[in-house]
């Protein structure tokens, strides 16, 4: 078990102890104004140690790529972006999918400036994969798509 378990905020653990609030929590804790500094430490207690990320990137010719990511780089990789520009990603469906202690969620979202600004910075999908131990829900992975032209959610 990792050292920090033992010293976090109690908000912290309830925030694993079900799918939808450590989907939430993650949301949270990426959300926020230009500037502003987000939760990396409950951010880093989310995730497992092992954890992975995933960003499919569209090059200027069309072309995809993936961009992948442990918990320490993909925070080094938004850090910049985060300080220069508002950013709500706001959770708009879910669908969870649950074979013993391993889960699986989609998870709908849209970007916008602030919680409930109408102006849509981007829209699109985080496939979410979980495993539950020691008591608690882990993410190890998540991988996202954003909406374009060409893909559409036929998830649902």
């Amino acid at each position: 078990m990792r050292k920090e378990i033992a010293m976090h905020p109690e908000g912290w653990w309830q925030d694993t102890q079900d799918i939808p609030s450590i989907v939430r929590a993650v949301y949270e804790c990426i959300s926020g104004p230009a500037g502003a500094p987000r939760d990396w430490d409950r951010f880093r207690f989310l995730q497992h140690a092992q954890a992975r990320s995933l960003r499919t990137v569209v090059e200027e010719d069309g072309s995809t790529r993936a961009m992948v990511f442990d918990v320490e780089s993909y925070i080094a990789n938004v850090e910049p972006f985060f300080a220069q520009n508002a950013f709500f990603e706001v959770e708009t469906e879910q669908r969870v999918q649950r074979f013993g202690q391993v889960a699986h969620v989609w998870s709908r979202y849209d970007a916008r400036p602030a919680p409930d600004s109408p102006v849509l910075l981007k829209r699109g999908a985080n496939s979410i994969q979980l495993c539950h131990e020691h008591g608690r829900w882990w993410i190890f992975s998540t991988v996202w798509d954003n909406e374009r032209e060409g893909v559409i959610f036929d998830l649902w």
